[in-house]
């Protein structure tokens, strides 16, 4: 393998290990420290500032580096990428220990264990992300050794780091981490990255890169090549550009991320389609830059420009529900628009820094400081004031404006029709975000930074939805979630808990029995809603008993000190959606159980059916409590599973009846037509045998490294696969 190819292949795993670490590092951290924005924000704000740093201080320091030391750079970037490997391993172990020294004891408050919490992961993660920031101009350097006139060498390894990158994405959510788990999928990354730093190491004996002819004339190298820079285009321009252009593509990104929720739903694999169309698409980019460069026929900065400004608008008006492109409009939208991206960036680096690894160093940087504040800025002032389409709009200014800047250097036929038609899509876009067909009539909508809350219908067909997402409606299986397990409670029950609010009623069914009570749940805007759903809202919210808490429910057991005679659970819906694998694992039923007190049971709900999913939830519990017990609700849709340390005893319907309290009865009462002994009957009525459940599949279970019932394409790929090949072979 000659260098050029042997250096493509190193960025090219590279890339992949470095996207791989970033997914599943954010993982890891929502279940130690919780499912909430500002995890996602420190790790992501954290992994980025690493980027950023690294690139700049090796850019700095190689050069005196190498020369004091009298070696080649690379074994510098050998060194960096063994260090990245053992980050690998190193990380998930810190954040354990991060996790268990957080509350040695007591109870700590919401923003003291954030605060905490961001220090420990701060810690973890900053030192491997300092190297992998740092390899971009260590390998520069080397190639500067090997090349003196190369001049484009940044471009060469972000084309293949991105392509890389695009195989992190699809191969660790599509595969490896179903087939893996999180932590064998680490030590794959981990793996790679030693073989990185190996391979470096024996690039210092390799020939250096030949020249190659082009149509009978040579080529100086293939590191060499002029990036279009105008004579008066300044580096603070070129910084300037960079920082844009990192600012408004990871803020899109997370605006992305929550207004195609309605079309995508909000499976580990939507966010991974989106990840990936951003990444191929900036791969497409940069490979057309990298071939106009071979031919010297690159495009300017200013078609570029027009090109953007254009093509920012894409996302919203081809994605208007009224269009129905779905998945198709969210591709076909996002492409053009990271393609240019992609063909922008390594040219400008290439401008910037003319192969010099202390100016690409510096470059790289600058646009990495633009993506860290620019997710910080969408999440928390956009999307929260403006919600998702006047915040698309908002990202598609800064692209107006170069484009403004650049449009003199055009000629006429270029500029009059890039003007029209970037003023046409501006004026869609407006028309879009205005004049939207209400999809829920008299709907209320509440934003903040976790998510859009809309409140919509009438009557006992009002619902509840969460960026788009249909969350729960007004029905006696919520108030079953509070009576059942209430019910079941041998001695006095003095308090409980129930995690994710919802439309608030089964917390109002607990407080009903007269018992301390504390809700918990993650979108504030959720909260607020409440009384959209019950007209007494005020008053219960006002009951001295209760408190409802805005938090992650498992960051909450962490830090409280509190035990509760129930705890009661109902996810959000779909099964599959991305993190509620965190409301369904081993570990997490392990913590719950040391704030349960003596006799304490819990209601885990699961709205499937009896199928695979409900069978790893089963076992999770079986490995987790030894008495367990299963009622289909109601309406028949959906299990109330009950778990306790302590026998399980079901009550006869005269001793079900009995224990409620009179404000209980007239609750459970309350959207029912039934009288109270009936209901109690049919209650009862509906319990299913555990072994129906579990079913003979002792390795379907839920943990946090094995999260089943989020990743699942493989097995279900394959169970449709054999339905096809053999209709008659009905079992799954």
């Amino acid at each position: 393998m000659n260098l050029r190819k042997k250096l493509f292949a190193l960025f090219f795993l590279s890339g992949f290990c470095g996207l791989l670490y970033q997914v599943v590092w954010v993982r890891l951290a929502f279940s130690h420290f919780g499912v909430i924005t500002p995890v996602l924000s420190v790790i992501v704000s954290v992994f980025m500032l690493g980027l950023s740093v690294g690139s700049w201080a090796a850019g700095r320091w190689i050069a005196p580096l190498t020369a004091r030391l009298k070696i080649s750079a690379a074994y510098v970037y050998a060194l960096s990428e063994f260090l990245i490997g053992i980050g690998a391993f190193a990380v998930p172990w810190l954040f354990m220990r991060g996790d268990a020294l957080l509350l040695p004891g007591g109870e700590m408050n919401s923003v003291s264990y954030l605060f905490n919490s961001a220090l420990i992961m701060t810690a973890a993660v900053l030192p491997w992300c300092l190297f992998m920031g740092a390899t971009f101009p260590l390998m520069m350097a080397f190639i500067k050794e090997r090349d003196a006139s190369a001049s484009s060498s940044f471009s060469f390894l972000y084309l293949a780091n991105v392509i890389g990158a695009v195989a992190g994405t699809v191969l660790t959510a599509d595969v490896l981490v179903e087939l893996l788990g999180f932590r064998r999928t680490l030590a794959i990354a981990g793996g790679t990255n030693f073989v990185i730093a190996a391979m470096a190491v024996t690039m210092v004996s390799a020939p250096s890169p030949q020249p190659s002819p082009e149509k009978g004339k040579g080529v100086p190298s293939p590191f060499s090549g002029e990036g279009g820079r105008r004579p008066d285009e300044g580096s603070s321009w070129i910084a300037l550009i960079l920082f844009i252009t990192g600012f408004t593509s990871m803020s899109a990104e997370v605006i992305w991320t929550r207004a195609f929720t309605p079309i995508l739903n909000t499976t580990i694999y939507a966010f991974a389609l989106v990840l990936a169309v951003y990444l191929t698409a900036t791969a497409f980019g940069s490979f057309l830059y990298r071939r106009a460069l071979q031919r010297n026929s690159v495009v300017s900065n200013a078609v570029l420009a027009a090109g953007l400004a254009i093509s920012s608008f894409l996302p919203l008006t081809l994605n208007d529900p009224r269009m129905d492109l779905r998945t198709f409009g969210v591709e076909v939208s996002l492409f053009p628009l990271c393609a240019i991206l992609g063909y922008l960036t390594p040219k400008l680096i290439d401008q910037y820094s003319q192969g010099n690894p202390n100016n690409a160093g510096r470059a790289y940087a600058i646009n990495v400081v633009g993506c860290v504040i620019g997710p910080l800025i969408a999440s928390y002032v956009l999307l929260p004031q403006w919600g998702v389409k006047v915040s698309l709009i908002l990202m598609a200014v800064p692209f107006v404006l170069l484009f403004a800047a650049y449009a003199r250097e055009l000629k006429g036929a270029i500029r009059i029709p890039a003007t029209a038609a970037t003023a046409a899509l501006l004026v869609c876009s407006i028309w879009v975000s205005i004049s939207h067909e209400e999809k829920y009539p008299g709907g209320i909508v509440r934003r903040d930074h976790t998510a859009t809350v809309i409140s919509a219908g009438q009557g006992m067909d009002r619902h509840l939805y969460v960026n788009g997402q249909g969350i729960t409606v007004l029905s006696t299986i919520t108030k079953d979630m509070a009576h059942i397990p209430l019910s079941f409670h041998s001695g006095p029950s003095h308090s409980a808990l129930t995690i994710c609010f919802g439309m608030g009623t089964t917390y109002r069914s607990l407080l009903s029995w007269g018992i301390k009570t504390t809700a918990v749940e993650l979108v504030p805007s959720v909260k607020k809603a409440f009384g959209y759903y019950h007209e007494d809202a005020e008053k219960v919210l006002q009951n001295p008993l209760g408190q409802v808490v805005v938090d992650d429910g498992r960051r909450y057991l962490k830090r409280t000190s509190d035990f509760f005679d129930v705890v009661t659970i109902d996810p959000p819906p779909p099964v599959e959606a991305a993190g509620s694998s965190l409301l369904y694992s081993t570990e997490f039923y392990s913590l719950l159980k040391t704030r349960l007190a003596p006799g304490g049971i819990l209601q885990q709900w699961f709205p499937g059916g009896e199928g695979p999913e409900a069978q790893a939830i089963a076992r999770s519990l079986v490995q987790s409590f030894p008495y367990i017990r299963v009622y289909r609700s109601l309406t028949g849709e959906g299990l109330h599973f009950l778990a306790s340390m302590q026998p399980l005893v079901a009550p006869s319907v005269d001793e079900f009846v009995a224990r409620l309290p009179q404000e209980a009865k007239k609750d459970l009462l309350e959207w029912e037509h039934d009288d109270i002994r009936t209901l109690a009957q049919n209650i009862l009525s509906k319990e299913v045998p555990l072994e129906e459940v579990l079913g003979n599949h002792p390795s379907r279970m839920i943990t946090d490294d094995r999260p089943y019932n989020e990743y699942y394409l493989l097995r279900r790929s394959w169970a449709r696969a054999r339905r096809t090949l053999h209709p008659s072979d009905i079992q799954r």
